[in-house]
């Protein structure tokens, strides 16, 4: 009796406890949530991690005053009156005291805001640019070098350092600056002498297109192109030879009369080929086919540059992408395809491939423009084919069912009115061969296909 009384009360004191501790952390959480209001930003109602004030004095957190007037807004999210101006003050204050907080309360798990970076102004860009310039006219690359590196700096310290630098054209100065140092190679040594400087402001351009007319004029010269192709061709490099192309890659879609002025550069198409060859890494692989995409699109000479790709086995490269690449890649090998197939030499190099009718069939439905190539790349393959057989037609038909069933699915999900008629005339070629090949079901009879889609 008195054991069973004794269990009762050591039960009881442990409910006792359990509910004190349960209290305890009740308590705790309470304390964790409870922001002071003045520690909020107006705006997301988070702490603020950069507290900036405007000119109406009320202080907001940067990044989402810098949001509310990149959309559009010119008045005080609080007060709604009219910004004068934009410029924001930064709160060393109230940052001090949520700094304070966040120490006094860290046995709630929360951690220290650290000291935000003040962002780059438009002064110090343009003072900047104007060192550069001045390094750029004296021939000085070792100062130039060091003021790039300085931009290229700011630039990993935060997105709006970016637009900033951007915005205060620093990529006019800098292609300017890239063309005069390309000017004053001459000869092996001085290559090597202006390399490293040459290779920073590319890797800095990257992200500073569009620069604006005079600045592309500068980089889309013949002297700048032929520097790019030499760092396109370092072997050693791999940083030099991708930002060049990631750079041609953006130079070039901007203007068509940079892609004239780059395939007169000798050279060019091999290295291009070669990056794809032994790739360095993806951004550079899907810049290098943006290249070759721009070089071959329809225009005067773009047949005898096809040619010319062709010959140095890009048919099979692309395939071999297409077999193993992630969907943004297929998108761009499958355009790149697309183009090459509009000449003779690029449609036999296909025929060749035992692989390019199912690798064709397997990319429809994969995307839209995965199935608007893929489409266009089978039509001209069997629109051009002699009918014999055992050519792509043949193959076609020999394939499952279920593959053929792709280009009819494409239709009811909906596409283009392009793509629309190459299936449609697509079918009947594949129903016109169908008869002589006794290889695919009665329920993929296409004999009574006559309407257009």
């Amino acid at each position: 009796m008195m054991l069973s009384w004794r269990r009762r009360r050591d039960t009881a004191r442990l409910a006792r406890k359990n509910k004190l501790n349960d209290d305890d952390s009740h308590d705790n959480l309470e304390m964790e949530i409870l922001v002071p209001i003045h520690f909020r930003c107006p705006i997301s109602l988070d702490l603020m991690k950069d507290p900036v004030t405007l000119s109406t004095g009320i202080t907001y957190d940067r990044e989402s005053i810098d949001k509310w007037i990149e959309d559009g807004n010119q008045t005080c999210p609080v007060t709604n009156q009219v910004l004068l101006s934009i410029d924001q003050i930064p709160n060393h204050f109230i940052r001090k005291m949520i700094q304070d907080w966040c120490v006094e309360n860290r046995s709630y798990g929360i951690e220290r805001i650290p000291t935000p970076r003040i962002p780059v102004t438009p002064y110090e860009v343009s003072d900047i640019c104007k060192r550069i310039v001045a390094a750029t006219q004296r021939g000085d690359q070792k100062k130039c070098k060091e003021l790039v590196l300085k931009i290229k700096y700011w630039g990993k310290e935060s997105e709006r350092n970016k637009r900033s630098i951007v915005d205060n054209g620093a990529g006019c100065v800098l292609a300017a600056a890239f063309e005069s140092f390309a000017q004053a190679i001459s000869s092996s040594s001085t290559v090597e002498k202006y390399a490293d400087l040459l290779v920073e402001i590319l890797s800095v351009l990257v992200w500073m297109f569009p620069l604006g007319g005079e600045g592309q004029t500068k980089l889309g010269s013949v002297i700048s192109l032929r520097c790019m192709l030499w760092l396109l061709k370092s072997n050693g490099d791999l940083s030099a030879r991708q930002s060049a192309v990631l750079v041609l890659k953006e130079l070039l879609s901007l203007d068509q009369k940079h892609v004239n002025t780059l395939v007169e550069i000798e050279g060019v198409i091999q290295a291009l080929v070669e990056l794809i060859k032994e790739p360095i890494c993806p951004a550079s692989s899907k810049a290098s086919l943006m290249v070759i995409f721009y070089m071959i699109s329809p225009s005067a000479i773009s047949h005898k540059i096809a040619s010319i790709f062709v010959e140095l086995g890009l048919v099979s490269l692309i395939i071999e992408v297409l077999v193993d690449g992630d969907k943004s890649i297929c998108e761009k090998a499958l355009g790149v395809l697309d183009h090459v197939c509009d000449s003779k030499e690029g449609r036999e190099k296909a025929y060749e491939n035992a692989l390019i009718i199912p690798v064709l069939f397997q990319k429809i439905l994969a995307s839209e423009l995965a199935s608007k190539f893929s489409v266009s790349i089978l039509w001209k393959l069997c629109k051009n084919e002699k009918r014999e057989e055992g050519g792509v037609v043949a193959e076609a038909l020999q394939l499952k069912v279920s593959a053929l069933q792709k280009l009819l699915i494409l239709l009811q999900v909906g596409c283009d009115e392009s793509t629309k008629e190459k299936i449609t005339e697509l079918l009947k070629l594949l129903n016109l061969c169908r008869t002589k090949l006794d290889c695919i079901g009665s329920s993929m009879d296409f004999r009574y296909l006559k309407k257009s889609y």
